[in-house]
């Protein structure tokens, strides 16, 4: 029945999405706007609403009973959405659930507008700008039912060679088992019922489920099979053997044991089905098969059907145990290169080597399974163009990987958003993946140039590289080049729910001094961002933080100023990493609590990251004092550089302009710090007074050797602050021979009078002839 939130609740969200108009007037205009919910038990990935009416089309969107309590709580209810709905009313609609439920509660069906019209919801990262609810009556149209976080399977009738059987889906709330109860069950058999036992599942949707059968099938029957919980975490089924006491079955919302039934029947034929399909001539997928002895399905071409029995094989499935299998993926050794009628067909395991040897043997082994002495085969039209596949995933917003693409010419992988559902041709793409190579192509991960901030349907779509320039122009060409491969008549595409909790974009930055500023992130709950050095990489979680932003309410905030405490080394990537605000403090407390409060969002198993390089500001000082040398160097009394180089002599012409004539000697290099007397080796000596300039340079390439000069600027420029030079001077005195001469007399007197340190300075007079003599012979 048609329930309504308050009107306290709908002012808010009025507010929130930019409503404008009239309370009474909204009513008036959107009374045919409908949601309808009922009781139900769900494994927390999935919420099936029963009804939903859209006037204007638009989303269905599941809130958990927290959107009661206004504020935040409008944006941080949202538990998933329905993909885009066109307008009408639309039955038995199943929400993916983004951050799965994890307990019982009252959760909230609310009918959303399409605001903007471009078949994305963006209620929550737009902060209520777009896609704000239908209303009726002054309050926002919804419907409130209770949900059951528990499990739900089912299972389809099925042959079988009474060794296994195969469970269409199972949705686990928590880690647990499926186990295959015959018929026996239904007479109070509790234990002696069940004849098999998945391994254990973790918690989430598992297809295609195959069961092993301890005790096996003999006659027809209907089985049972049943969702049990893993209760003491050990991963072994241990329900009948503790009788009850562990690992008991998941129940429903009415307090009933979770199950299914399904008729199976033990029989020695096989089949195999292959619907029509598009291929890059590479690879095939048959749809389903059942091999009551195990065996193979090969692929043969339509000249098989002319009696190449052997010349027509193009593939072979792997080995496959006795039983039913689906979606079974066969790799083509054999290319298709043109559209042809493919024929799948069931193959024994004659000699039980599990390798298909018909071929080799030449039909002496593995031969066809047989019906009315025929092969057991299905036929399928095979349209050799290109062939992309992804099923439902999380995202962190920056990158998407698509499970397989089958190129029969090469080209790429692109990804549309939704808005390409109604005609964004060119603006609905997101990102397109490098140039692939004709052939088969598994995990092609897209970096996206437009990031994902919302949970919603994607578009992978297949991509000619039409002029041959292995560059990705279809946008840029408004569609003149690298069109979309095609096959019965429209472009070959896949379609997938992307579940999307934050987004962050990080770009370089450069001159960092005490804050960095992170270009925008997307927080679907709230929380903060912080940023971690690369040390992070190495596993220290907690010593890496440099700094955390403030808290940031729901939606998406850009240019995020973050005050940091240093930049190791001067330079170090940096990871922006948001985090969630899971005690709802506003304050983060995840080193404090070493990881036990504000946990990072993830996707896919990790945490969601934007690495980037940061480079600190460049900073130098130096200072040089007055002094007396021989002129062929000159001391530095201190030089400190944040991201190391060099320390320059600079004669006085200097100042007049002579920015590279004036250079006399430089420094080795120097590592970032700071460093005293240091002595620099003039390649230029002084033969008279002057002054000395000394000036700290980056080392901008990297090489550990001084440019400046010889790439005439271009490279190893100069520390600067403020837009001027760093640099000191200083006069060097340079001693005259005369200074020198009387200098030697006073050392002579000491010697003769037996100093045992005379000799020490004789050696030291002898260098410093040494050198000067050098000195005048480079002049």
């Amino acid at each position: 029945m048609h329930r309504s939130i308050g009107a306290v609740l709908m002012a808010l969200l009025l507010v929130a999405s930019g409503a404008t108009v009239g309370v009474g007037a909204v009513a008036a205009q959107q009374s045919s706007a409908n949601a309808s919910i009922s009781e139900q038990t769900t494994g927390g990935q999935t919420v099936v609403v029963d009804e939903v009416t859209l006037p204007d089309g638009g989303f269905v969107t599941i809130h958990d009973a927290t959107v009661l309590d206004g504020g935040e709580s409008v944006f941080t209810s949202v538990r998933g959405t329905s993909s885009y709905l066109e307008s009408g009313t639309h039955e038995n609609v199943t929400v993916k659930i983004d951050e799965p439920l994890k307990e019982d509660g009252t959760y909230v069906a609310m009918s959303h507008k399409d605001t903007d019209g471009d078949r994305i919801y963006t209620f929550v990262s737009s902060g209520g700008a777009a896609d704000g609810p239908y209303t009726a009556d002054g309050s926002a149209v919804v419907d409130t039912a209770n949900v059951t976080v528990s499990a739900t399977v089912s299972m389809s009738d099925q042959p079988t060679d009474g060794s296994s059987v195969n469970v269409d889906r199972v949705e686990l709330s928590e880690s647990g088992f499926v186990a295959i109860h015959d018929s026996s069950l239904l007479d109070g058999n509790t234990f002696d019922s069940v004849r098999g036992v998945s391994g254990v599942l973790s918690a989430g949707v598992h297809e295609d489920v195959r069961v092993e059968l301890d005790d096996e099938l003999d006659n027809e029957d209907t089985i049972i099979p049943m969702p049990h919980k893993d209760t003491n975490d050990n991963g072994e089924y241990d329900f009948v053997s503790s009788e009850g006491e562990d690992d008991g079955p998941f129940l429903n919302n009415n307090g009933d044991i979770v199950l299914d039934t399904a008729a199976v029947t033990p029989t020695d034929q096989a089949s195999v089905s292959m619907n029509d399909t598009a291929t890059g001539g590479n690879y095939v997928g048959v749809d389903e098969t059942y091999l009551p002895n195990g065996g193979f399905v090969t692929i043969h071409d339509s000249t098989v059907l002319d009696g190449a029995v052997f010349d027509s094989v193009r593939g072979t499935s792997d080995y496959l145990a006795p039983g039913i299998h689906r979606n079974v993926h066969v790799a083509l050794d054999e290319p298709l290169s043109e559209d042809d009628t493919v024929v799948p067909m069931a193959h024994k395991d004659t000699n039980s080597n599990e390798e298909y040897d018909f071929v080799t043997s030449e039909g002496e082994d593995d031969g066809p399974y047989t019906k009315d002495d025929s092969a057991v085969v299905d036929t399928a039209n095979a349209t050799v163009s290109a062939a992309v596949s992804q099923s439902d995933t999380e995202s962190d917003g920056n990158t998407v990987t698509v499970h397989h693409a089958d190129l029969s010419e090469g080209g790429f992988v692109t990804v549309h958003d939704a808005s390409l559902l109604s005609g964004s041709t060119f603006d609905s793409v997101r990102g397109s993946s490098e140039y692939l190579e004709a052939g088969f192509h598994p995990n092609v991960e897209i970096t996206l140039d437009e990031p994902l901030t919302e949970s919603q349907t994607v578009i992978p779509m297949a991509h000619k590289d039409t002029n041959d320039n292995q560059e990705y122009d279809f946008v840029s060409s408004d569609g003149a080049e690298d069109g979309p491969y095609t096959a019965n008549g429209g472009a070959v595409i896949d379609t997938f729910h992307a579940s999307v909790l934050a987004q962050t974009t990080f770009t370089e930055k450069t001159d960092v001094t005490d804050t960095v500023t992170v270009d925008s992130a997307t927080l679907h709950n709230g929380g903060f961002v912080t940023l971690h050095d690369s040390t992070v990489l190495d596993g220290a979680v907690f010593d890496s933080v440099r700094g955390t932003s403030e808290y940031l309410g729901p939606g998406t905030h850009e240019n995020i100023e973050i005050a940091i405490d240093e930049v190791p080394g001067g330079e170090d990537t940096f990871v922006a990493m948001p985090h969630k605000d899971t005690n709802g403090n506003q304050e983060y407390d995840f080193v404090s609590s070493e990881g036990a409060e504000d946990a990072p969002y993830v996707a896919n198993g990790g945490a969601v990251v934007a690495p980037a390089t940061v480079t600190a500001a460049a900073t130098a000082t130096v200072s040089i004092s007055d002094q007396t040398t021989d002129g062929s160097s000159a001391t530095v009394d201190s030089v400190s550089m944040s991201q190391g180089g060099f320390v320059t002599i600079h004669d006085g012409s200097l100042l007049d302009g002579a920015t590279f004539d004036s250079v006399r000697g430089t420094s080795d290099y120097l590592e970032p710090g700071m460093h005293e007397d240091v002595e620099v080796s003039l390649d230029d000596p002084y033969t008279e007074d002057g002054t000395v300039i000394a000036m700290p340079h980056l080392d901008t390439n990297g090489n550990q050797q001084y440019d400046f000069v010889s790439s005439e600027g271009a490279e190893d420029s100069p520390y600067t602050e403020g837009g001027d030079i760093v640099l000191d001077d200083a006069s060097l005195t340079v001693e005259t021979m005369e200074e020198t001469e009387s200098m030697n007399d006073d050392t002579e007197t000491d010697a003769s009078s037996g100093s045992g340190a005379g000799f020490g300075a004789i050696v030291a007079l002898v260098a410093l002839i040494g050198s000067l003599l050098v000195a005048r012979r480079l002049n």
